[in-house]
């Protein structure tokens, strides 16, 4: 399966071109803002890197969150854009899967953490019992809620690790275009493509009754 997979959920747009296990080529620029003009260029460098055209794709493969809002916004716009006009389905991932499949070489039970940038901490426990829910806690929370030990990977790693103690671990793994294809080839095809996951709502809202342009 050829699969063209991207994410620009977190600090980082990153995007590659996989087929059956094996990278054919992968970039990644570390960025807190700017994946909107990041990513178009990127995809196109590595697809030219491939050697490889939209059409030949099997899958357009995209993390869906939880993450920055405008950076889910930017990656799904982008996958809905390239499936519609390539004729090839888009499927999203979740960030946080995207994470843990980094760090399961392990057998401990591995904790994706994700700093919401507002106090709090998106968080989803991974282990060979399945998944937990995603959840939106701050960090004395979530010790609570997820005892160790535990491997914890994403960007609120090494601040929740402080509050856990020894009972935690923290891995430096990263999502990877590598992640993000090999998860995304066994899951189904939505037919409304991929949808972001929030978890927390917007802090900007309609107001119940619409509300009023202003003159």
């Amino acid at each position: 399966m050829l699969i063209l997979a991207f994410d620009t959920a977190l600090g980082a747009c990153t995007a590659g071109v996989w087929r059956d296990g094996t990278v054919l080529a992968e970039e990644r620029a570390v960025m807190a803002q700017g994946h909107a003009e990041a990513l178009m260029p990127m995809i196109e460098r590595i697809m030219a890197k491939a050697g490889t055209a939209y059409e030949a794709l099997d899958r357009i493969a995209v993390t869906v969150g939880p993450g920055s809002f405008t950076g889910l916004r930017v990656g799904i716009a982008t996958a809905r854009g390239l499936a519609m006009a390539s004729g090839k389905p888009a499927v999203g991932v979740t960030t946080t899967e995207a994470l843990a499949a980094s760090a399961m070489d392990t057998e401990a039970r591995v904790l994706s953490v994700i700093d919401s940038k507002r106090g709090d901490t998106y968080a989803q426990m991974f282990s060979a019992e399945g998944a937990s829910q995603i959840v939106n806690l701050n960090d004395a929370r979530l010790s609570e809620t997820f005892p160790g030990p535990l491997v914890l990977v994403g960007d609120a790693a090494a601040r929740l690790a402080q509050v856990m103690g020894p009972r935690a671990v923290v891995s430096t793994a990263m999502v990877l275009p590598a992640h993000i294809a090999h998860l995304s080839a066994g899951k189904p095809v939505d037919p409304r493509g991929p949808l972001p996951v929030y978890v927390r709502a917007p802090d900007v809202t309609l107001r119940p009754d619409g509300g009023v342009l202003r003159p």
